[in-house]
């Protein structure tokens, strides 16, 4: 469970009565589209012909250039985590990194879940370096665009617990 009890009005769009703005709407769906593909070959090396985690990266990014419905977009999100359903270990959580990214235009919290799920795939291919996932958030967080960096940072440190801590040291 990656989605807090009590919403933040910040992660919430204007629309619905919230303070994200569009712009900063579509900047989440664009960097969890990146944290999950960072992580998408682990997934790819396992499943090499199944398109689904692909397809709900660029669903994300297609939602975030407005090519794409929101409703499209968590469609094909619900598919790549039904690829990840009956794997385990770094590919499950790379299509579930995925299926979180194409979320995001539904939810913008979801945008968590995506770069929490990238982190566990990493740790689950270094089971015995507790650095890997360190890095790999480091580099996240590297790739976060700066009208959002501070937002993000803080719904890390707000959402950590809910998100197996992978945001903490």
């Amino acid at each position: 469970m990656i989605l807090p009890a009590v919403r933040d009005r910040r992660m919430v769009t204007t629309r619905r009565g919230g303070t994200l703005t569009d712009e900063d709407h579509q900047l989440l769906a664009l960097w969890a589209a990146t944290c999950a593909e960072h992580v998408l070959e682990l997934f790819e090396v396992e499943q090499p012909h199944d398109p689904r985690p692909r397809d709900a990266i660029e669903a994300a990014r297609a939602w975030a250039r407005g090519e794409l419905a929101m409703m499209q977009a968590r469609a094909l999100g619900g598919h790549a985590m039904g690829a990840a359903r009956p794997l385990a270990g770094s590919a499950r959580f790379a299509a579930y990194a995925a299926g979180q990214a194409a979320c995001v235009g539904h939810v913008a919290e979801h945008d968590l879940g995506a770069a929490a799920y990238a982190i566990k795939a990493v740790r689950a291919t270094a089971p015995d370096d507790p650095g890997a996932g360190r890095a790999e958030r480091d580099w996240q967080r590297s790739q976060l665009p700066p009208p959002i960096r501070a937002l993000v940072l803080d719904d890390q440190a707000r959402r950590d617990d809910i998100c197996w801590s992978v945001f903490s040291d």
